[in-house]
């Protein structure tokens, strides 16, 4: 059994990106070789990104009302997944942590703030980084910088609803309701997860400090 925290990464080779496809997502072709476990050197390998930037998401807990605030929006996607398992359902609506893609020239951190107020009406400052991570790094590059914010009632400047055409609802949900929906397996966001988990072990160390 390796040591994860062993040695510096091994070698990598990659060719410059064709990009096959380019529109709101982009597909680029690359020829990758890599040095495997045993030391010598995988074949070059064809292989596709699905190439989208980055994305940053925030959970945000209002301390007023000990909620956290979500959104709810339909994705394509959530809709797609759903069907393979009843391809006669119409829910594509999926409740998860605000997020979005960070622009040309935004910090993680200044992008999840502009996120908050344009999708949830809050201001927020000095977000927490909880986590950076891959979203399925066998497909994708993209990254997700996960952040933790906290706010009472008064810092809500807007309505939220994201940018026009978005159709984004804002959904507060008691913290505990929260944490049972996670133990039951019923969080279908894996930011919103990542963050749930996070959020205990905070919480449960702010109480053991108090």
């Amino acid at each position: 059994m390796k040591d994860c925290d062993a040695g510096p990464p091994r070698l990598a080779t990659i060719s410059e990106p064709n990009r096959l496809f380019d529109d709101f997502f982009k597909i680029d072709e690359v020829h990758v070789s890599y040095q495997r476990a045993d030391g010598s050197m995988s074949p070059l390998r064809r292989r596709l990104i699905f190439e989208r930037g980055d994305a940053a998401a925030l959970l945000l807990l209002d301390r007023d009302s000990d909620s956290v605030v979500l959104v709810e929006q339909f994705k394509v996607g959530s809709l797609i997944g759903r069907r393979r398992d009843d391809p006669a359902t119409t829910n594509g609506w999926i409740v998860e942590a605000v997020a979005g893609m960070i622009d040309d020239g935004e910090t993680p951190e200044q992008a999840v703030i502009r996120e908050a107020e344009e999708e949830t009406g809050y201001r927020i400052s000095d977000p927490r980084l909880i986590a950076k991570f891959f979203s399925s790094p066998g497909g994708t590059s993209e990254r997700i910088f996960l952040y933790f914010a906290e706010v009472r009632k008064a810092d809500r400047r807007g309505i939220g609803g994201g940018t026009p055409g978005e159709d984004v609802t804002v959904v507060s949900m008691k913290v505990s309701d929260l944490f049972e929906r996670l133990n039951a397996g019923l969080i279908d966001d894996p930011k919103l997860a990542i963050g749930a988990y996070w959020l205990k072990d905070h919480l449960q160390a702010r109480t053991a400090r108090s």
